[in-house]
Parts: C-alpha cells; sequence; structure tokens
C-alpha cells in the first residue's frame, strides 16, 4: 500500500511562486511513474505533470508547459512541483498519485492507484 501527503499549498499573488511536495510510503517508489493533478471547482480533475520513476522523464500539460516543473528525489521518497508564474486559472485543490510499479506514463487519472488528500492552491488577482 502506497500513501501519500501533499503540502505547500497557500494563498499567492499573480505572477508569484509556489512549490509543493508530496510525501510518499512505500519501498517500490522508485519504479512508480508520480503525477500532479488539479481539480478546479465544477470542472474535471485535469492533468498537470508526471514523471518515470528514474525521474529521467517528465510530462506537463500544455495549460503549465513552460510555467511549472515536476521533480523526484527517490532517496526521500518525495515529488515536488515547481510552480512559478502562477495564473488566476491555476487555482485549484492540487492531488499527488502514483501508478503502481512498472506502468508507464499516463495523462489520464484513472490509471493512477494511488492518489493523497489534496492541497489547496489560490492564486489572487
Amino acid at each position: 500500500q502506497v500513501q501519500l501527503v501533499e503540502s505547500g499549498g497557500g494563498l499567492v499573488q499573480v505572477g508569484d511562486s509556489l512549490r509543493l511536495s508530496c510525501a510518499a510510503s512505500g519501498r517500490t517508489f522508485s519504479n512508480s511513474v508520480m503525477g500532479w493533478f488539479r481539480q478546479a471547482p465544477g470542472k474535471e480533475r485535469e492533468f498537470v505533470a508526471a514523471i518515470s520513476g528514474s525521474g529521467g522523464a517528465t510530462y506537463y500539460g500544455n495549460s503549465v508547459k513552460g510555467r511549472f516543473a515536476i521533480s523526484r528525489d527517490n532517496a526521500k521518497n518525495t515529488v515536488s512541483l515547481q510552480m512559478n508564474s502562477l495564473k488566476p486559472e491555476d487555482t485549484a485543490v492540487y492531488f499527488c498519485a502514483a501508478r503502481r510499479p512498472y506502468n508507464g506514463n499516463s495523462y489520464r487519472s484513472d490509471d493512477y492507484d494511488y492518489w493523497g488528500q489534496g492541497t489547496q492552491v489560490t492564486v489572487s488577482s
């Protein structure tokens, strides 16, 4: 079983930066694709970013490409999301998610097996 705990959300201004972290339990963390998704009120859950088990491959949703960066530290079982140039439309609950080991990258939330509780990010104009 994998447990994921997000941290780092908060209220920021337009143009600010914020870094989210996700702490994961589980011995097979380094073999699992990790992802970040977000969900705004009244909207569907949206893919934000994903990273391969080794950290060598990263993937981004079009709305965050060039502004967000995903990274991981397998020694510490953590994955992070650095968010720069934040916009009001980035306001959402952000979720950390993990696939079972040895599964490839996916943009679909249904393909992820473990989820954190979410952390709120609010970008004020």
